[in-house]
């Protein structure tokens, strides 16, 4: 798989959420470059190990910004979104449990996680944006009550 860029079909039409998906396509080309870039293999063991991690948590810090912004907003079907998020989280730690192991789980890991990404974002999440907008319920419209920079600097730790 090569490094992913983002492209305005990747956009939920969600600025915040897209933002947040644009971190994710980071994580998976950093990724991506400690595959096809590192000089050792402990560098690649290593760079491998730090981009899963620092990925697995901003992950869950993403579907739990999501989450809470869709379960304020009422949406129907959220129940069965936060199960995809869980099935992926827990895939996500099998991944590195392997890695643990001292597998070589790396190019399969890359795949997965940009077919999934791409495939999560132009479905589900844009079910989902499409949904806030029609309803009126995107988080901009809610950011003078400070509810945006609130859940960003809960989640994330910042407002931005």
């Amino acid at each position: 798989m090569p490094r992913i860029e983002w492209n305005s079909s990747l956009s939920v039409g969600v600025e915040v959420i897209d933002k947040q998906h644009m971190r994710l396509i980071d994580y998976i080309n950093e990724l991506y470059d400690a595959i096809h870039s590192s000089t050792t293999v402990n560098d690649k063991r290593h760079r491998i190990a730090s981009v899963v991690n620092d990925a697995i948590d901003y992950t869950e810090s993403h579907f739990g910004f999501e989450e809470t912004m869709l379960e304020e907003a009422h949406y129907p079907y959220l129940k069965a979104h936060i199960r995809v998020h869980q099935l992926f989280v827990r895939r996500m730690l099998d991944y590195k449990k392997r890695l643990l192991k001292g597998e070589d789980i790396a190019q399969e890991l890359l795949e997965t996680l940009g077919r999934w990404l791409i495939n999560h974002i132009k479905n589900e999440d844009k079910d989902y944006s499409k949904w806030l907008v029609d309803e009126g319920k995107k988080p901009e419209a809610t950011e003078n009550s400070g509810w945006l920079s609130k859940q960003l600097s809960r989640f994330f730790g910042s407002s931005s």
